[in-house]
């Protein structure tokens, strides 16, 4: 019967060893401060037996993940201690993935990026011509009100010699 317990419990630690850090962490913060687990628990709302399980690392007797973890912010905001690394050292589940699920993200990304720069370049072309049609016909807007304003000066000129 032991023996069973024992394997259970290596069981369970393996898979929670980041949880029973960050209990550790949790009950090294509270004892220094010289609060009971029943006043902390008191302080924050949440039942005494949920905060020994949190400082024993036992999920077993808590709530879904996502509770845990928000019951491990606000303990760690209550304790003062660095909520942040406290956060951090939940590990993230990562789901196993086939080479070939890789390989073929990889080249949609890549074909998404080369057509990402032909749109790019086609732009820039297109800016180009533009800009060239507007500079063309600004151009050419001037110098008819220049070329105009030099024939009404001739008759001018014609005038004064007749004078």
């Amino acid at each position: 019967m032991e023996e069973i317990k024992s394997t259970k419990l290596d069981k369970h630690s393996k898979n929670n060893s980041s949880l029973k850090r960050i209990g550790n962490f949790i009950k090294e913060a509270r004892i220094s401060r010289n609060q009971s687990v029943e006043e902390l628990a008191s302080d924050l709302k949440i039942g005494a037996h949920q905060l020994h399980a949190i400082e024993e690392g036992n999920e077993d007797l808590l709530p879904e993940k996502v509770f845990i973890k928000a019951m491990v912010r606000r303990i760690s905001e209550k304790l003062k201690i660095d909520t942040e690394f406290i956060m951090s050292e939940f590990k993230t589940e990562r789901k196993e993935v086939k080479v070939e699920e890789i390989v073929q993200e990889v080249s949609i990304k890549a074909k998404q990026n080369k057509k990402i720069k032909h749109q790019n370049s086609m732009g820039f072309v297109v800016f180009i011509l533009i800009s060239g049609i507007l500079g063309l016909l600004a151009s050419s807007l001037i110098f008819n009100i220049f070329s105009n304003s030099s024939q009404n000066q001739i008759p001018n000129k014609e005038l004064i010699n007749k004078n």
